[in-house]
């Protein structure tokens, strides 16, 4: 790595292999990858395959890796680990990159989610006397695509949706992998969303047959709630 300018540079960051150049890594040159391409690899351990070792987490820093070579911060609208990419940035001595980061503190776009289930109580053998708690079928979301992977990521059951894929829209499809209302209202907390408002209504239970397993009295006492938040 003796020319800074042309030569190539291979690393495997955390089992990740990146490719770039020294000229790349050496953008800022108080940073410890600077350093390293200054020092020709030096004391940095080797792959296998004789790639330079980095243990730090290799899908992060590929934005490292952009930030050096545009001198500049862009994320995902649904971006979830700000704090663990500071940490990167920290790690490889890169003080622009801190300040890009503090200075979008979230990057939250303002918006709307309307949470919404439908369930029952769950009776014991007394019937009325011995009601346990309430049973959720499914937790249903709606509001902007962007938002709701924001706030659900993984949790977020997206098969019902007929334009799945795309973002800049609205949906009323999307469900939650988990029935834990809680759950979702600290998920929506943690997000900066608060309550803004809510609504509930029980339903009249059929004279059907009842599936197997079901109360009687649980089958009467049906009731849909919505409860809508807000991210200003």
């Amino acid at each position: 790595m003796a020319d800074q300018q042309s030569s190539v540079v291979e690393l495997n960051v955390g089992g990740v292999f990146y490719t770039t150049s020294s000229q790349t890594l050496a953008k800022d040159p108080n940073s410890t990858l600077a350093a390293l391409v200054a020092a020709g690899g030096g004391d940095w351990p080797r792959d296998s395959k004789g790639k330079i070792f980095i243990d730090r987490d290799g899908v992060l820093f590929r934005y490292v890796l952009d930030y050096l070579r545009n001198q500049a911060l862009v994320l995902p609208e649904s971006f979830r680990e700000r704090e663990r990419l500071k940490q990167e940035a920290q790690f490889f001595q890169l003080p622009g990159m801190v300040e890009a980061i503090s200075a979008t503190p979230g990057g939250r776009q303002p918006g709307y989610i309307t949470i919404g289930y439908r369930g029952s109580f769950a009776f014991g053998r007394d019937g009325l006397a011995d009601v346990k708690f309430r049973k959720i079928t499914r937790i249903l979301v709606c509001g902007r695509v962007t938002l709701c992977r924001d706030v659900f990521g993984e949790s977020l059951n997206e098969s019902r949706d007929p334009d799945h894929g795309l973002t800049d829209r609205y949906t009323s499809r999307f469900f939650l992998k988990h029935s834990s209302i809680e759950q979702a209202f600290d998920m929506l907390q943690e997000q900066g969303f608060t309550m803004a408002g809510s609504c509930g209504s029980g339903t009249a239970g059929s004279s059907a047959d009842l599936k197997p397993g079901v109360d009687s009295e649980e089958s009467r006492w049906n009731h849909y709630n919505e409860f809508v938040f807000i991210r200003e």
